[in-house]
């Protein structure tokens, strides 16, 4: 490698270190564009702008469900994935904690951990699970 004064600089982190899980396993961090403020999940680039100034934010936790499916395949039991867009406008990939065929488009939930141990994805809780019955 060439280097113009000889010496190479040490990097101030990485790409994927800038994403690392915070010790409180309640929050759930994400990126906005610097340039046309897109909000984003684990990203290298903007996806709207290809730009590369990335900030990390942390989310407030709270989203609706946009797409809910139940997996029946390679887990001892069914269990669902759900497509969450957040408060801030990104959409994660998760769990949402309940009976996996309760779980429908528009319900409103709450981040649970930001990290499942097993799947290492977010869990979510319903917000209006008591209201079920009256719809």
């Amino acid at each position: 490698m060439y280097h113009s004064l000889g010496a190479t600089r040490p990097t101030t982190g990485s790409a994927t270190g800038l994403l690392e899980a915070p010790a409180d396993t309640n929050t759930l961090v994400f990126q906005r564009c610097g340039w046309c403020s897109s909000a984003m999940y684990h990203r290298l680039l903007c996806p709207v702008c290809a730009g590369s100034d990335l900030r990390t934010e942390r989310s407030e936790g709270t989203g609706t469900v946009r797409h809910a499916t139940v997996v029946n395949r390679n887990t001892p039991a069914a269990r669902n994935v759900s497509l969450v867009e957040m408060a801030e406008g990104f959409v994660v990939r998760g769990r949402v904690m309940g009976p996996a065929a309760g779980i429908h488009s528009g319900d409103r939930v709450r981040l649970a951990t930001a990290k499942d141990p097993v799947r290492g994805e977010p869990v979510f809780q319903l917000l209006d699970e008591p209201y079920r019955a009256w719809i």
